[in-house]
């Protein structure tokens, strides 16, 4: 591990910053390898635009005017990240093993965002 602030050594991501922005950043990587369908197509618009919202958001709320207006966007990113691990279950990823597996990576993740701003939501509403 160095000095190089993108090096995670294998470790989770803390800051939220960096890591909804890659999370953004892999999931268009993600669906470049995906079937051409009609359905994927559509379904792929939404969870590219769902991931790059919560990484949106998070920048927005750390630039709140207010804690109502932070807990907002906090509010926005659970439910964009709750939206694209809907449309990463549901997409058609061929018979391609890795991109089955990429996308339940990518699920995880999205869960797991979804868990940390609900435990923010929790923590500022006190």
């Amino acid at each position: 591990m160095g000095n190089d602030p993108n090096d995670s050594g294998g470790k989770r991501e803390f800051d939220l910053e960096s890591r909804t922005e890659k999370y953004a950043k892999d999931v268009r990587v993600f669906v470049k390898k995906l079937p051409r369908t009609i359905s994927n197509i559509e379904d792929v618009k939404q969870l590219v635009r769902a991931s790059g919202s919560v990484a949106a958001n998070y920048i927005e709320a750390n630039e709140a005017l207010s804690k109502k207006d932070f807990l907002m966007r906090i509010k926005i990113c659970r439910k964009e990240a709750k939206e694209s691990g809907l449309f990463l279950r549901i997409l058609d990823t061929g018979n391609e093993k890795s991109s089955d597996d990429q996308r339940w990576t990518l699920n995880d993740e999205a869960r797991q965002l979804t868990k940390i701003f609900g435990s923010i939501i929790t923590k500022s509403a006190r």
